[in-house]
């Protein structure tokens, strides 16, 4: 064999083994990142009961109550509602993860099973951190101004005196609650919902937080209020925790989220990247 051939044999064997370095270290570097991930919720085949009293005879109101506590008559029967079946799933440090589904499919009773505030009928959840849970109901003092929420609220999730001061008004300018008056200074209760919801998320978002969870809050507000609000919520991913978002709108959980849990009728029906989730989701298809 020529030098000429042997040099181009050597540059062969050589390029091949410098690709097989490669591979072994790229699949090395992806089993670590996956042995790294860090778990921030477990949920462990999770049952949801809720029982409603009444419900199944229509008795239910204030006024058959009080009837029936006058006559000593016995209290209709209590109909047990099955809200979540079975679900199992794991949220990793870092994640923005979706929740889709029809209406009264079990997506807010979920997260707010996550939350603490529902217990389970069997199995278990497991959370790394102060979960916090961000809805459209979530509470503010009717009351009170604007301004005394703001500073209540982010008391309340832990800031110091300082940092509430030193965040006051990037919270007031990111819910854009004076864009059309001195409004953070009324009383919530002059407030619309659309309102009151973007301050809700405002105060809520300028804590970084383990677990967040939001339950249709990116639907109230205008189109530049949305925007920020997503924009928020990757920053919040990168920054610490886990992110958990219920949304009808699908635009904003394809816009926000990588990763979408389906669930129906209190099943899980789907879980996985987003795009390939919510295409089914829409298209009627189940996998």
């Amino acid at each position: 064999m020529s030098s000429s051939g042997r040099r181009r044999r050597s540059t062969a064997v050589a390029d091949t083994t410098l690709t097989t370095d490669r591979e072994e270290r790229d699949a090395k570097a992806i089993a670590a990142a996956k042995e790294t991930r860090v778990p921030t919720v477990v949920v462990d085949d999770v049952h949801i009961v809720y029982k409603v009293h009444g419900a199944s005879a229509g008795k239910g109101s204030a006024t058959s109550a009080l009837s029936r506590l006058i006559s000593r008559k016995r209290s209709p029967a209590i109909t047990e509602v099955h809200a979540v079946r079975g679900v199992t799933f794991t949220a990793y440090k870092g994640e923005a993860i979706g929740l889709i589904g029809s209406n009264g499919s079990g997506k807010s009773t979920m997260l707010s099973a996550i939350a603490g505030l529902l217990p389970t009928a069997k199995g278990a959840i497991y959370t790394h951190g102060q979960p916090s849970l961000l809805g459209v109901n979530a509470a503010l003092m009717d009351d009170l101004t604007g301004e005394r929420n703001v500073v209540l609220g982010c008391l309340a999730m832990g800031m110091s005196p300082a940092q509430v001061k030193e965040r006051y008004q990037d919270i007031v300018d990111f819910s854009g609650i004076n864009e059309k008056g001195q409004f953070i200074n009324l009383p919530m209760r002059t407030y619309s919902s659309g309102m009151a919801a973007r301050l809700r998320f405002s105060i809520a978002a300028a804590k970084t937080h383990d677990v967040l969870l939001i339950d249709e809050a990116l639907s109230t507000g205008d189109q530049a209020f949305q925007r920020r609000s997503e924009a928020r919520i990757r920053e919040l991913r990168k920054e610490a925790g886990t992110v958990f978002l219920v949304s009808h709108n699908n635009n904003a959980i394809r816009d926000t989220c990588e990763r979408t849990i389906w669930i129906e009728t209190g099943e899980l029906i789907m879980d996985g990247p987003t795009d390939e989730v919510v295409g089914m989701y829409e298209r009627g298809e189940r996998p």
